[in-house]
């Protein structure tokens, strides 16, 4: 072969391997452009649940005008499960199989939550819930930890709840207006069992004997039977546990005077949408969440509420937070793994979380705890809020550290407003 064509072989091979090298730059500068696909699995039908898509689109474009992660813009790929398990379960397989999404945040329902925690295992998707509460959650995590390791749980499990409720009663029900004695009345559902069981266990120790426990079905319509059942006990008030039912108990409770206050858990009347949707009924109604209009729990909290408020014309539902928060602590995770989305390394960097977000600080306990891959709960971590209704907007009344208001109960209700220290 003549020097001449060595040359020229040798100058083609060059330059193909020049192309090939522009090209394959040009691949990896699309590559890590590329947008981060999170899938958010929401109830948009219902009070609570459309907060979810709303927080987590909010987040994505914060993070967007800021530059996303290392340059990669963070796509929600928003659901429907329209209050669904099977709906919701059909959701997380085609946000997995075939919009290639890196993470799922997912339903504020328990019993959708269970649905689509076993494909996490089976597709290696992590998952995480914003409000769904039940100790099951967890607990599956803490059995089989190497198939249901994907699965985080972004909320206070039941029995959190149920204990920031107790701490609650103590500190003001029973340390300000002197209650004794209470009705536990919750919707027959997953999240409400362990957290009555709590409830039936930590009311006590909080000073209120339990006179009665009722259970409902979640399609009630008239709660006539059910007050007049409580109302025959004179208890001083009625720790609530409802989240999938919330307007027609509130508007009877209000239209028919029952007088006894209503505390607990309500998790629709966490936004102030409920306001309207009760036409005012909710008026002197406590429930726990997760923070409150006007009310920083850190640095976080003001800044995202307002905002959402300014977009939507509404606050957050409690899950709106944690689903705001959940998105950038996904980006976090992913950033810290140096961009990659490996559903391993996502796990491994999410169980190192230690994030500030709206609702104090999140960190997941580990694999030998008892709520293994659950939001840490106490000082320091997320305690939770409670609110009341007064005059239309959403007072924070507990902790006293966060407290922006006081306990104010309608006229109707039989509490004498002198015994409150």
């Amino acid at each position: 072969m003549s020097s001449n064509r060595v040359w020229r072989n040798l100058h083609c091979a060059v330059a193909t391997g020049m192309v090939a090298a522009g090209l394959g730059l040009a691949a990896g500068a699309h590559a890590a452009a590329d947008p981060i696909k999170i899938g958010v699995i929401s109830e948009e039908s219902s009070v609570a649940g459309a907060s979810i898509s709303k927080a987590a689109q909010l987040a994505a474009d914060e993070i967007n005008a800021k530059g996303g992660v290392d340059g990669r813009p963070i796509q929600i790929v928003a659901y429907d499960d329209h209050s669904s398990a099977s709906d919701g379960v059909r959701a997380f397989q085609r946000a997995a199989t075939q919009d290639k999404v890196v993470a799922v945040i997912g339903s504020y329902i328990s019993e959708v939550a269970l649905a689509m925690e076993p494909w996490s295992g089976r597709l290696k998707m992590p998952f995480i819930t914003p409000g769904a509460a039940s100790n099951d959650i967890s607990k599956h995590v803490h059995d089989d930890y190497d198939h249901y390791k994907y699965t985080f749980h972004g909320w206070m499990t039941s029995a959190f709840i149920a204990q920031s409720i107790c701490d609650f009663s103590h500190d003001v029900l029973v340390g300000q207006f002197k209650m004794k004695t209470t009705v536990v009345m919750s919707e027959d559902a997953a999240w409400t069992k362990p957290l009555d069981e709590r409830y039936l266990e930590c009311l006590p120790k909080a000073g209120l004997q339990v006179l009665d426990h009722i259970r409902f079905n979640p399609d009630t319509s008239d709660f006539t039977p059910i007050f007049n059942q409580i109302e025959a006990k004179h208890p001083d008030t009625i720790t609530t546990g409802i989240s999938h039912v919330g307007v027609q108990p509130t508007v009877q409770w209000h239209d028919q005077q029952v007088p006894i206050p209503m505390s607990g858990q309500s998790s629709q009347a966490t936004t102030t949408s409920f306001w309207k949707d009760t036409n005012g009924a909710t008026e002197g109604v406590i429930t726990a969440s997760a923070a409150a209009p006007g009310v920083a729990i850190t640095p976080k909290t003001v800044p995202f509420t307002d905002a959402y408020q300014k977009k939507f014309g509404v606050s957050p539902a409690y899950c709106g937070f944690t689903s705001y928060d959940l998105v950038y602590i996904i980006a976090d995770a992913i950033k810290r793994n140096k961009g990659s989305t490996d559903p391993d390394q996502m796990v491994d960097a999410l169980e190192k979380t230690d994030y500030e977000g709206t609702i104090g600080r999140w960190q997941f306990y580990g694999k030998n705890d008892q709520f293994t891959h659950a939001l840490k709960y106490g000082p320091g971590y997320i305690t939770g809020i409670n609110l009341q209704w007064q005059n239309g907007k959403q007072v924070a009344i507990w902790p006293k550290s966060l407290a922006n208001g006081t306990v104010k109960f309608p006229t109707f209700i039989k509490v004498q407003q002198a015994s409150a220290n």
